[in-house]
């Protein structure tokens, strides 16, 4: 695996962390460096790491997921945004991402980088956001916090994306209270109840955000017991049986729910959309603790 000279390497017990501030902020590995030497925690980026979609982890601001036909309606405007490629017709997983991040503070078990936002094509409200990596014994901790620096109200959603490393025997378990159905077009059509998902990762075929989520979500198999903790209210996780990799998500709001709540301001607070007055901030927190079994 190649790492930039931009890379900053954490280090802490049996956690080692490499953050690529020049590549969105995001985390290109995380390794539990334990008796059996160095096992993958988040998946491992392929020998030569070309763009953000390698990583094994990237934030999500300001918003998750995706925005239908990249059109994002607001206060009566339609704003055009950036289709992710041509393949997908829709805006998703934010800006911040693919955007380079300032390092403002680093050492051997912290780091916390910024990223600036003028309004552009890819998002027409100005922001500003921090990241905080810290390293706590056998866990990874994060924060997240957003402000909006646009001169009237702006819609955001904060989460993160990280891609687990799926060994064989994964086992997946978490508790919430619904999820979105998923049209072909990859966007939420209803929400149907659930319960408790426990299920093996190995033949799992899903893409799903689930509402009413507890907030712990834990994947274990024969080498670690990894558990996802985070203060937001929603998961989304994708993995189908042909990739070696299970992404959990905790995100604030429902995919596409700017567009899905339209001009009913009760329906964007259902659907986790927050409205930030000039100069307001909006935080969120991740844990990732690992064990070895």
């Amino acid at each position: 695996m190649n790492t930039s000279s931009n890379a900053i390497t954490l280090e802490r017990g049996q956690l080692r962390c490499i953050i690529r501030p020049d590549l969105g902020g995001s985390i290109q590995s995380l390794m539990y460096c334990g008796l059996a030497g160095d096992v993958p925690v988040l998946r491992v980026p392929p020998s030569v790491v070309h763009t953000v979609r390698d990583m094994g982890s990237f934030p999500l601001v300001p918003f998750s997921n995706r925005v239908a036909k990249a059109q994002l309606q607001w206060q009566g405007t339609d704003h055009p945004l950036i289709k992710m490629g041509t393949t997908e017709p829709h805006a998703m997983h934010g800006v911040a991402w693919q955007r380079p991040w300032e390092v403002l503070e680093s050492n051997d078990t912290f780091a916390m980088l910024s990223y600036e936002h003028k309004a552009d094509a890819a998002w027409p409200f100005a922001f500003d956001v921090s990241q905080v990596f810290k390293l706590d014994g056998s866990t990874l901790n994060l924060t997240l916090s957003i402000t909006n620096q646009a001169p009237s109200p702006a819609p955001v959603g904060l989460g993160w994306h990280p891609y687990f490393a799926k060994r064989p025997g994964a086992q997946l378990q978490f508790d919430a209270t619904s999820r979105w159905e998923m049209g072909a077009d990859k966007l939420p059509t209803v929400l149907q109840a659930t319960s408790s998902m426990a299920s093996p990762c190995a033949d799992l075929d899903i893409d799903n955000c689930f509402e009413g989520w507890t907030g712990v979500v834990q994947l274990a198999d024969e080498l670690l017991r990894t558990r996802v903790e985070s203060n937001l209210p929603r998961l989304v996780v994708y993995t189908k049986p042909s990739i070696d990799c299970i992404a959990l998500e905790p995100v604030s709001h429902a995919n596409n729910a700017i567009n899905l709540a339209g001009a009913n301001t009760a329906e964007l607070e259902r659907l986790g959309v927050r409205v930030l007055a000039s100069g307001e901030t909006f935080s969120a927190q991740m844990s990732i603790n690992v064990e070895s079994i």
